[in-house]
Order: C-alpha cells, then sequence, then structure tokens
C-alpha cells in the first residue's frame, strides 16, 4: 500500500502510518519493523485488523537511535 494523501495534506500532518508507509520512513524492512514494534521499541496500535504506527512513534523511534548511538560514542 502506498501512502495516499491529498495535495493540501502533508506528511508531518498525518498522525498514524500503515506499515508500508513506517517502513518507507525509516528505510526498514517489514520483518524489522514487526520486530522493534514486538520488542516495544517502536510503538503502535491497532485499528481492527491493522497494525498502525503513531506518528509520535515513529518520533520516539529516532529519538532512541539517536540517544542509543551517543551512548555508544
Amino acid at each position: 500500500m502506498t501512502l495516499s494523501t491529498p495535495d493540501s495534506v502533508r506528511p508531518s500532518d498525518i498522525e498514524l502510518y500503515r506499515i508500508p508507509d513506517a517502513m518507507r520512513l525509516l528505510r526498514m524492512s517489514r520483518s524489522l519493523i514487526y520486530e522493534q514494534i514486538r520488542t516495544g521499541r517502536l510503538r503502535s496500535v491497532k485499528q481492527g485488523r491493522a497494525r498502525l504506527i503513531t506518528a509520535h512513534g515513529i518520533h520516539d523511534y529516532i529519538a532512541l537511535l539517536e540517544k542509543e548511538a551517543e551512548d555508544a560514542a
């Protein structure tokens, strides 16, 4: 699935991302996305049968990666 948004909606306005959208944003494979969800490093919610990644979850995950990089240095 692709991220289909009207021209008036910017990606930064989106609050929930489907797995393929999160894969593209984070440049990660599907299996790695699900692994990060399973371990609690990437927060998600369920809507019916769909697993959705919150915008805050993506931002928090990136912040976590940055912190881990700083700690390793």
